[in-house]
């Protein structure tokens, strides 16, 4: 495919067209760029000479001299017989002339983003000339490369309200992936509704309470880029939660913890065995019917301040139990700034360990997707130093290649994000990720970086031997993990007094790290922490 452009009229600016063809040509696409200040007749001559399959024109001067110019070249064309894809870049006052003229199969007027540039040249389209948006997530992540796929929640006060959302975040073509997120009252109750409390309807996410509620959803995202659609697991009946967002929203992936949502954390009263059991099934399930499946773990460890050796082995262990439950497409989820006080060094070493150990259980049945995000507990109050952080934390986490960013809004701290903030946030997180796109240095080369990563995996080896030696079953049974979570192999401090875990682990950020300590406050190694809490076990 060729391209032929230039800047006509007296235009004589040439960074947006040299920038466009610079974009086509790492699309493969043969350029031809004829220069600026270029009269229509010399347009059509080197339309003529070069026989391009698209010509692409840029005018930035004015709209009144643009009407006139493309008048012109409209008549010009007509007589010379000569029809080729037309496209046009400008201001957005000359790409509002453009997209009056007809003249132009695309118009851009200068506020589009890279990946929307190359989406347009790589002409995925369907029979009805319409662009073809894939609805699976392995299909969509491929269509983006190298860009990626960009997903931010969603859950209003009212139904209403959400729904009108989403249809303004599908049409903004900013969202590949919209997030349902529901109030606790349907996590918890929305299939015994009789035991909801009314007034915390809307509490912390939208009132979901029929099938038709995710029905109008779906169908208020069927338009702009048409994203990928999915919702928050439910915090007890799983499975028939499974089954209800498959049928109405065709769930991009299922997102199931192993041990939460339980005694565990309280966000439900299953007891944890119990519920461990449960969540299994749920994974097993998504797994048996190819839907994708994020084990989200480790980072609900790390949200009670667990260590750094902890939260890397429940991270393995949340892989390995996907790939013994039959997932096929497994999301990696990677929280950064988590928990606070972590260094990004450090914060990317940690994130290294994961990805390493779990993208080692990779093979021809099991496919791993890397999703990162900013932590919501590093975001200050502040909405402008919440903007830095956001952008801080989207460009740090692109060192692991991430193949989706989990947009936080930066209001998240002090209130619930509308479409208003989630657009502006993503906005500021794309521009974050096409810089980073540009190059970014190897920190997998970093000394510091590279001895944390290979500490935190030899401690999470340890922790894995001592799975081993308590396990029933399978490494990963319900079974063997709720007795790793009993005797303490697995611990926080937040879960101390308030929870089925034992809570006696010692945690601090120490040179950046997170750490487990002594009483004293020094850092101990897992071999010691373990010896202790079996220790204590015993007596």
């Amino acid at each position: 495919m060729k391209i032929l452009a230039g800047a006509i009229g007296s235009d004589i600016h040439t960074a947006g067209i040299l920038n466009f063809l610079n974009l086509a040509r790492n699309e493969g696409y043969e350029t031809i760029y004829i220069g600026s200040v270029i009269g229509i007749d010399k347009l059509l001559d080197s339309i003529e000479e070069a026989s391009p399959d698209i010509v692409a024109v840029s005018y930035r001067l004015g709209k009144e001299s643009c009407e006139q110019l493309l008048r012109e070249l409209k008549v010009s064309l007509e007589n010379r017989g000569i029809e080729k894809r037309l496209i046009f870049g400008g201001t957005v006052e000359t790409a509002e002339v453009a997209e009056k003229s007809g003249l132009f199969e695309k118009v851009f007027d200068g506020s589009e983003m890279p990946e929307e540039v190359a989406m347009f040249l790589r002409g995925k389209t369907d029979e009805k000339g319409e662009v073809d948006y894939p609805q699976t997530l392995l299909e969509r992540i491929a269509s983006k490369k190298p860009y990626p796929l960009t997903r931010h929640h969603i859950g209003l006060e009212t139904v209403d309200a959400t729904e009108e959302a989403v249809r303004k975040l599908a049409e903004s073509g900013l969202l590949d992936i919209i997030s349902l997120a529901p109030d606790q009252n349907c996590q918890q109750w929305f299939f015994q509704q009789e035991n909801m409390i009314s007034s915390e309807d809307g509490a912390g996410g939208a009132p979901f309470r029929k099938r038709e509620d995710f029905e109008r959803m779906y169908a208020a995202s069927r338009t702009g880029n048409y994203p990928l659609m999915r919702c928050y697991s439910g915090t007890r009946d799983l499975l028939k939660f499974s089954l209800l967002f498959k049928e109405t929203l065709n769930n991009a992936w299922a997102a199931i913890p192993i041990t939460w949502y339980s005694q565990l954390d309280g966000r439900s009263d299953r007891e944890l065995l119990e519920a461990i059991r449960d969540n299994q099934a749920a994974i097993a399930w998504n797994g048996g019917k190819g839907i994708p499946v994020e084990i989200n773990e480790a980072h609900q460890w790390a949200l009670r301040y667990c260590h750094a050796a902890v939260e890397v082995a429940t991270a393995y262990l949340a892989a390995m139990a996907a790939k013994r439950l039959g997932v096929q497409v497994y999301v990696a989820q990677y929280m950064f700034n988590t928990p606070p006080g972590i260094s990004p060094k450090m914060d990317l070493a940690k994130a290294l360990a994961k990805k390493e150990l779990i993208e080692s259980l990779e093979d021809e049945s099991f496919t791993v997707v890397t999703m990162v995000r900013p932590g919501l507990m590093s975001l200050p109050a502040d909405p402008d130093m919440a903007r830095g952080q956001l952008v801080s934390s989207v460009y740090t986490a692109m060192n692991i290649d991430p193949d989706i960013v989990h947009v936080v809004a930066y209001c998240e701290a002090t209130r619930r994000a509308t479409d208003v903030e989630i657009i502006e946030s993503v906005k500021m997180a794309k521009q974050a990720i096409n810089e980073a796109i540009k190059g970014l240095p190897d920190f997998r080369q970093d000394k510091e970086i590279h001895e944390h990563k290979e500490y935190l995996k030899s401690e999470c080896k340890v922790i894995i031997e001592a799975v081993e030696k308590i396990k029933t079953g399978e490494l990963t049974s319900p079974e063997t993990i709720y007795t790793a979570v009993k005797t303490g192999i697995l611990d926080a401090p937040g879960l101390s007094k308030m929870s089925v875990a034992k809570g006696a682990v010692r945690t601090a950020i120490i040179d950046g790290q997170s750490c487990a300590v002594d009483e004293e406050g020094k850092k101990i190694d897992e071999t010691d922490r373990l010896s202790a809490s079996s220790g204590a076990n015993k007596d």
